[in-house]
């Protein structure tokens, strides 16, 4: 069968017409020859994909998807599971699959953060420096300071009560998570915590539980107890 296999393109993804009586042995040798044929004109573009006409199990869905993986450098990020073939459903399933595998993933970001800057970022975040008193990070999801964490921090800034903040030295002006927020202690109690720090400088997570944000030395059973 010549045409087993029709493949439509839009600026999100593809739709691939699968006919009705096609053998699926067929199904995959065509697909193979139309990805490999159409590879440098893809790239690597991250697309969806659905798939029309014949009913596939998911065994059989998972092949093609394996066949297009091998013979092109496609990134299928979703499966559009109803039958259709509007760019618009195709955008919209891509971007709900791309911002849920970025909220997923994190950000690296390599220096120290002085006084008056901002890094905002949609992902979770690893900082190697210092945040230093008077700078800014702001994340939807966690915030990770592989140094020191001396200025303002707001963790879970989508709304994400789970983020933590973890820091190798913890001494922040402000941490928020969500809707909470804690500040430092002042005068008095700024003292007594400094002589506290002084006495064991270890990495500390802040996390949200029951409302309030707690502070706790790094341990396997409080990472345990965080959810992610």
């Amino acid at each position: 069968m010549s045409n087993a296999v029709v493949i439509k393109g839009t600026t999100y993804g593809f739709s691939v017409y699968i006919a009705e009586d096609a053998d699926f042995s067929v199904v995959m040798e065509q697909t193979r020859e139309k990805f490999k044929e159409s590879a440098k004109f893809f790239g690597n573009a991250k697309m969806a994909i659905s798939f029309d006409g014949k009913h596939l199990t998911d065994e059989e869905q998972r092949m093609l998807l394996d066949v297009i993986s091998e013979s092109s450098e496609v990134h299928i990020v979703c499966v559009i599971e109803k039958n259709g073939e509007t760019e618009e459903l195709h955008k919209r399933s891509l971007e709900e699959r791309l911002q849920a595998l970025d909220s997923s993933n994190g950000q690296f970001y390599k220096g120290n953060l002085r006084s008056g800057q901002v890094l905002e970022t949609e992902t979770s975040i690893i900082i190697v420096g210092d945040v230093n008193q008077g700078a800014t990070v702001t994340s939807k999801g966690n915030i990770i300071v592989l140094g020191s964490l001396l200025g303002n921090v707001y963790a879970g800034a989508g709304g994400n009560g789970n983020a933590f903040v973890l820091a190798l030295e913890m001494d922040p002006v402000q941490i928020r998570i969500a809707d909470t927020i804690a500040r430092a202690p002042d005068k008095v109690g700024k003292m007594l915590w400094k002589r506290e720090k002084e006495k064991s400088m270890e990495p500390k997570i802040a996390f949200r539980s029951e409302g309030n944000i707690f502070i706790e030395p790094v341990s396997r059973t409080v990472l345990n107890d965080i959810k992610l």
